[in-house]
């Protein structure tokens, strides 16, 4: 009876060690800066960055690889804590921890989205017109100065009114406008200035 109570007193013990041991008391540094950062001490601050700098930038480098991004993430983590230091609570851990976690979180963050826009940027690729066939170009230039040559044949009320429909980029109602014509009138040169022209084009043996 004897030995089973003293089992049970190693054991009652050893199990408040263990509770004792997660119970980390908070650091009176650590909760004093976080009272001067909750009232705008941007002192107080500066002690956290110069203390814990170093730590948050060098575990942002290993997890992105990146030593630039690094750096953003690092200033990330510190503005954070100056916009919301009541985030940190000492009595759940230490502040090493927490910016530890947050810079993970953030760094973990960044590579994720980069890899979002990398992923992005190879489907855009994948999609891209491709470029130009030079001898398709050499033809459409060529059917234009055809086009242009041809105006010659024309009379000139019927060659302004390709002019500006054709090379203009105008419609039938803004060639008639700028004629002053009625639109009627400017549908019907352009239809006998367009047939005049294919027919002039198909003698040569080309199209438009």
């Amino acid at each position: 009876m004897a030995n089973d109570t003293a089992m049970g007193s190693v054991v009652t013990a050893s199990a408040d060690r263990r509770a004792a041991a997660r119970t980390v008391p908070p650091s009176g540094w650590e909760s004093e800066v976080r009272a001067r950062v909750v009232a705008g001490d941007d002192l107080a601050l500066r002690e956290v960055y110069d203390q814990y700098a170093s730590f948050v930038y060098g575990l942002a480098a290993r997890v992105i690889g990146d030593p630039r991004a690094a750096e953003d993430v690092s200033q990330d983590v510190f503005v954070q804590f100056w916009e919301r230091p009541a985030a940190f609570d000492p009595e759940r851990g230490s502040l090493r921890t927490w910016l530890g976690t947050l810079t993970h979180r953030r760094a973990v963050d960044y590579v994720r989205r980069e890899e979002a826009r990398r992923r992005r940027a190879e489907r855009d690729a994948s999609r891209a017109v491709p470029a130009p066939d030079v001898e398709e170009i050499a033809a459409a230039l060529l059917a234009a100065e055809r086009v242009r040559a041809s105006l010659d044949v024309l009379p000139e009320e019927q060659r302004r009114a390709v002019q500006l429909a054709y090379f203009g980029a105008k419609t039938y109602r803004q060639v008639a406008e700028t004629l002053g014509i009625p639109e009627g009138t400017a549908k019907s040169r352009l239809r006998l200035a367009l047939r005049r022209i294919a027919t002039t084009l198909e003698a040569e043996g080309g199209e438009w």
